[in-house]
Protein backbone atom coordinates (compact mmCIF):
# COMPACT_ATOMS: atom_id res chain seq x y z
CA UNK A 1 0.00 0.00 0.00
CA UNK A 2 1.62 3.74 -0.70
CA UNK A 3 1.55 6.28 1.24
CA UNK A 4 -0.98 7.99 -1.79
CA UNK A 5 -3.31 4.62 -0.82
CA UNK A 6 -3.02 5.27 3.27
CA UNK A 7 -4.54 8.92 3.29
CA UNK A 8 -7.88 8.23 1.25
CA UNK A 9 -10.55 7.76 3.70
CA UNK A 10 -12.97 5.91 2.79
CA UNK A 11 -16.27 6.00 3.80
CA UNK A 12 -19.66 3.60 3.33
CA UNK A 13 -23.30 3.56 3.89
CA UNK A 14 -24.60 0.95 5.98
CA UNK A 15 -26.15 -0.72 3.27
CA UNK A 16 -22.70 -0.71 1.68
CA UNK A 17 -21.12 -2.06 4.91
CA UNK A 18 -24.09 -4.80 4.96
CA UNK A 19 -23.68 -6.43 1.17
CA UNK A 20 -19.47 -6.14 1.96
CA UNK A 21 -19.98 -7.86 4.90
CA UNK A 22 -22.40 -10.43 3.84
CA UNK A 23 -20.14 -11.21 0.81
CA UNK A 24 -17.69 -11.55 3.60
CA UNK A 25 -19.10 -13.90 5.20
CA UNK A 26 -20.15 -16.22 2.76
CA UNK A 27 -16.29 -16.39 1.36
CA UNK A 28 -15.56 -17.40 4.40
CA UNK A 29 -17.94 -19.69 5.99
CA UNK A 30 -18.08 -21.87 2.43
CA UNK A 31 -21.55 -23.47 3.44
CA UNK A 32 -20.98 -24.08 7.59
CA UNK A 33 -23.46 -22.68 9.89
CA UNK A 34 -22.36 -20.29 12.60
CA UNK A 35 -23.76 -20.42 16.07
CA UNK A 36 -25.98 -18.46 18.28
CA UNK A 37 -22.63 -17.71 20.50
CA UNK A 38 -20.53 -17.15 17.17
CA UNK A 39 -24.06 -14.63 16.24
CA UNK A 40 -23.59 -12.99 19.52
CA UNK A 41 -19.75 -12.45 18.83
CA UNK A 42 -20.13 -10.93 15.96
CA UNK A 43 -22.95 -8.37 17.21
CA UNK A 44 -20.83 -7.53 20.15
CA UNK A 45 -17.76 -6.90 18.06
CA UNK A 46 -20.14 -4.85 15.80
CA UNK A 47 -21.59 -2.89 19.02
CA UNK A 48 -24.75 -4.67 18.53
CA UNK A 49 -26.79 -5.10 21.75
CA UNK A 50 -28.36 -8.20 22.84
CA UNK A 51 -31.61 -6.65 22.87
CA UNK A 52 -31.30 -5.11 19.28
CA UNK A 53 -29.89 -8.42 17.80
CA UNK A 54 -32.51 -10.62 19.62
CA UNK A 55 -35.39 -7.95 18.15
CA UNK A 56 -33.48 -8.57 14.43
CA UNK A 57 -33.52 -12.73 14.92
CA UNK A 58 -37.38 -12.21 15.62
CA UNK A 59 -37.70 -9.84 12.42
CA UNK A 60 -35.39 -12.05 10.26
CA UNK A 61 -37.94 -15.21 11.09
CA UNK A 62 -41.03 -13.49 10.43
CA UNK A 63 -39.67 -11.85 7.06
CA UNK A 64 -38.87 -16.10 6.13
CA UNK A 65 -41.65 -17.31 7.29
CA UNK A 66 -43.61 -14.44 5.07
CA UNK A 67 -41.14 -15.46 1.95
CA UNK A 68 -41.83 -19.30 2.45
CA UNK A 69 -45.66 -18.67 2.57
CA UNK A 70 -45.36 -16.70 -1.00
CA UNK A 71 -43.10 -19.35 -2.39
CA UNK A 72 -45.98 -22.40 -1.44
CA UNK A 73 -48.25 -20.02 -2.71
CA UNK A 74 -46.95 -19.15 -5.89
CA UNK A 75 -46.24 -23.22 -6.40
CA UNK A 76 -49.69 -23.31 -5.50
CA UNK A 77 -50.59 -20.81 -8.42
CA UNK A 78 -48.36 -22.34 -11.03
CA UNK A 79 -50.21 -26.03 -10.12
CA UNK A 80 -53.43 -24.11 -10.66
CA UNK A 81 -52.37 -22.88 -13.84
CA UNK A 82 -51.27 -26.47 -15.17
CA UNK A 83 -54.26 -27.61 -14.56
CA UNK A 84 -56.36 -25.03 -15.91
CA UNK A 85 -54.08 -25.48 -19.57
CA UNK A 86 -54.44 -29.09 -19.37
CA UNK A 87 -58.02 -28.58 -19.73
CA UNK A 88 -57.59 -26.06 -22.61
CA UNK A 89 -55.59 -28.34 -24.13
CA UNK A 90 -57.77 -31.35 -23.61
CA UNK A 91 -61.56 -29.76 -24.25
CA UNK A 92 -60.04 -27.88 -27.25
CA UNK A 93 -58.47 -30.76 -29.00
CA UNK A 94 -62.19 -32.44 -28.65
CA UNK A 95 -63.81 -29.49 -30.21
CA UNK A 96 -61.24 -28.99 -32.73
CA UNK A 97 -61.24 -32.99 -33.74
CA UNK A 98 -65.23 -33.20 -33.51
CA UNK A 99 -65.49 -29.93 -36.14
CA UNK A 100 -63.25 -31.41 -38.48
CA UNK A 101 -65.09 -34.38 -38.42
CA UNK A 102 -68.28 -32.50 -38.66
CA UNK A 103 -67.55 -30.06 -41.87
CA UNK A 104 -63.77 -30.98 -42.89
CA UNK A 105 -62.28 -27.47 -41.82
CA UNK A 106 -62.49 -25.69 -38.90
CA UNK A 107 -64.90 -23.20 -38.44
CA UNK A 108 -66.80 -22.42 -34.61
CA UNK A 109 -64.03 -24.10 -33.00
CA UNK A 110 -61.44 -21.45 -33.99
CA UNK A 111 -63.33 -19.47 -32.04
CA UNK A 112 -63.59 -21.35 -29.11
CA UNK A 113 -60.03 -21.94 -29.14
CA UNK A 114 -59.55 -17.93 -29.42
CA UNK A 115 -61.77 -16.91 -26.64
CA UNK A 116 -60.61 -19.75 -24.12
CA UNK A 117 -56.94 -19.45 -25.17
CA UNK A 118 -56.95 -15.23 -24.20
CA UNK A 119 -58.46 -16.28 -20.73
CA UNK A 120 -55.95 -18.96 -20.11
CA UNK A 121 -53.21 -16.42 -21.10
CA UNK A 122 -54.02 -14.09 -18.61
CA UNK A 123 -54.82 -16.47 -16.42
CA UNK A 124 -50.75 -16.98 -16.93
CA UNK A 125 -49.93 -13.71 -16.99
CA UNK A 126 -51.44 -12.87 -13.64
CA UNK A 127 -49.85 -16.12 -11.98
CA UNK A 128 -46.47 -15.10 -13.24
CA UNK A 129 -46.29 -11.14 -12.47
CA UNK A 130 -46.36 -11.07 -8.49
CA UNK A 131 -45.64 -7.26 -8.20
CA UNK A 132 -49.36 -6.31 -8.02
CA UNK A 133 -51.87 -5.42 -5.52
CA UNK A 134 -54.10 -8.12 -7.32
CA UNK A 135 -50.99 -10.73 -6.31
CA UNK A 136 -50.91 -9.41 -2.48
CA UNK A 137 -54.96 -9.53 -2.11
CA UNK A 138 -54.77 -12.75 -3.46
CA UNK A 139 -52.22 -13.92 -1.36
CA UNK A 140 -53.80 -12.22 1.60
CA UNK A 141 -57.03 -14.58 0.67
CA UNK A 142 -55.27 -17.73 0.54
CA UNK A 143 -53.35 -17.24 3.39
CA UNK A 144 -56.11 -16.59 5.43
CA UNK A 145 -57.85 -19.70 4.01
CA UNK A 146 -54.80 -21.53 5.04
CA UNK A 147 -55.01 -19.99 8.55
CA UNK A 148 -58.24 -21.00 8.85
CA UNK A 149 -57.82 -24.80 7.72
CA UNK A 150 -54.73 -25.34 10.20
CA UNK A 151 -57.10 -24.05 12.89
CA UNK A 152 -59.92 -26.26 12.19
CA UNK A 153 -57.53 -29.53 11.47
CA UNK A 154 -55.82 -28.43 15.07
CA UNK A 155 -59.15 -28.00 16.92
CA UNK A 156 -60.71 -31.39 14.98
CA UNK A 157 -57.66 -33.20 16.08
CA UNK A 158 -57.81 -31.78 19.78
CA UNK A 159 -61.64 -32.70 19.74
CA UNK A 160 -60.95 -36.27 18.47
CA UNK A 161 -57.95 -36.77 21.07
CA UNK A 162 -60.48 -35.73 23.80
CA UNK A 163 -63.07 -38.04 22.61
CA UNK A 164 -61.02 -40.80 22.47
CA UNK A 165 -60.05 -40.19 26.14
Amino acid sequence: MTTHDAKIVRSYSQEDIQQILSIAIARQSDDSEFSYQQLLEIAEELEITPESLQQSEIDWRSQNTIVRQKQTFDLFRRNKLKKKVGNYAIANSFLVLLDLLNSGDLSWSLYIVLIWGLKVGLDSWNTYYSNSEEYERAFQKWSGRNQLKQSVTTFVGKLDKWLKA
